[in-house]
């Protein structure tokens, strides 16, 4: 769809995240090393004010199913409005619809397998957090 992404990793103020944003790139970027066309920022501040800083085009948002969408809609317009750029919704694999990050973390929190939810490299990040460790 596009010829650059930048996946902004954002600090969501109404969450406790489990990684550091800085942890949170750093991983995104090692995931993500081998696509071409493709950079990871962290988002300081407003979306809306990161879109115009790196000069994006569009917001691209994967949703699972409809409760997703119903989350997204308000975000998505509130975007619009703020900075006049659109918000494309990808409907992502439904055989991947049940992974979350809560579930995620519920799993490992409970010394399930998360290593095939995952990223290569997270869910070490995961469990050592979840552990009190150093997870970057």
């Amino acid at each position: 769809m596009f010829d650059e992404v930048v996946v902004g990793v954002a600090r969501n103020s109404s969450k406790a995240s489990l990684l550091p944003v800085e942890v949170r790139v750093a991983l995104a970027r090692s995931a993500l090393a081998d696509v071409d066309g493709v950079r990871v920022e962290a988002v300081d501040g407003l979306l809306a004010d990161f879109v115009r800083t790196v000069g994006a085009v569009a917001v691209v948002k994967g949703l699972r199913g409809g409760a997703d969408f119903d989350a997204e809609l308000p975000m998505a317009l509130m975007n619009r409005h703020l900075s006049g750029v659109e918000t494309v919704f990808v409907v992502g694999d439904q055989a991947l619809a049940h992974i979350a990050s809560s579930l995620v973390k519920d799993v490992a929190r409970h010394g399930g397998p998360i290593d095939d939810l995952v990223p290569a490299g997270v869910a070490d990040a995961v469990r050592a957090a979840l552990r009190g460790g150093d997870a970057g």
